[in-house]
């Protein structure tokens, strides 16, 4: 489905004020079932691509699902979730991550302030924070549920101070557990949210969202008896693409051919 004008207009007005916009159009209910069967099926295999809570077989997280899951790979040529992000970086796309964060009940960790344009940076040699985060609800979301958070305006700050040191790290291990790499002190946070406010990405099942690489953000541990998951595409403009990185391929994504949208409108 094409954009319409004014959608567009409203996405890079929200996008280029906040940092972050909440799209008018969501997935079907039909879309999210199949994605998140084939989540679900991929949670339970043995594979480096799924990540554990820190010391559990509790799994927090599977990337690079594009690389090798029919389903993904045709999501990130979703029409609605291409465009938006076409929309907003404003020339031809190639898909940098994919990733879905799961949060089990009562289970699922929290994620520490951060701004991801700080792991591309200085892991994988990105020159600009030219690409966007479109996330999508794959579960219920809301306040209990461990739902991810930002700081809206923190994305023109550029990079803040950070408690992670310069330079790459060498375990990527480090940028997908609980202990991130690089993280925004809690007391650089706080007077953050005091100066520009805190939003929560809550909504129903199949919502869909726009974030900047360089939003402050992070998400609180999950205190309900609600999984909550979350997908995200990061869309790199292709004239951003690194050079070269050290990281996994299912972290980091080392076709840069731009995304072309699928026919049709659904999954």
């Amino acid at each position: 489905m094409a954009l319409a004008t004014q959608d567009i207009d409203i996405a890079q007005v929200e996008y280029g004020t906040a940092g972050y916009h909440r799209h008018t159009e969501s997935l079907s209910a039909h879309e999210i079932g199949r994605i998140r069967d084939s989540i679900d099926r991929i949670s339970r295999q043995t594979r480096p691509e799924v990540v554990f809570e820190k010391d559990t077989e509790v799994v927090r997280a599977v990337h690079g699902c594009h690389l090798f899951d029919e389903t993904s790979a045709r999501l990130v040529r979703h029409p609605l979730l291409l465009g938006l992000a076409e929309s907003i970086i404003g020339e031809p796309v190639y898909v940098y991550q994919f990733k879905v964060n799961l949060k089990q009940p009562f289970e699922g960790a929290a994620w520490p302030w951060h701004q991801d344009y700080t792991f591309w940076r200085n892991e994988d040699g990105m020159t600009d924070d030219r690409a966007v985060n479109i996330a999508v609800l794959l579960d219920d979301t809301h306040e209990g549920n461990g739902p991810l958070q930002v700081l809206p305006g923190t994305h023109e700050l550029g990079l803040v101070e950070t408690a992670g040191r310069a330079g790459r790290s060498g375990d990527w291990r480090q940028h997908v557990a609980a202990d991130l790499e690089y993280t925004v002190p809690d007391d650089v946070a706080e007077r953050l949210r005091q100066e520009y406010g805190k939003e929560l990405i809550v909504g129903p099942a199949g919502s869909v969202f726009a974030f900047h690489p360089s939003i402050v953000h992070a998400s609180s541990s999950n205190r309900s008896p609600d999984r909550r998951a979350m997908l995200l595409i990061t869309y790199n403009a292709v004239s951003n693409a690194p050079r070269s990185s050290p990281r996994p391929e299912f972290l980091v994504s080392k076709d840069t051919t731009p995304v072309t949208a699928f026919a049709g409108t659904t999954l």
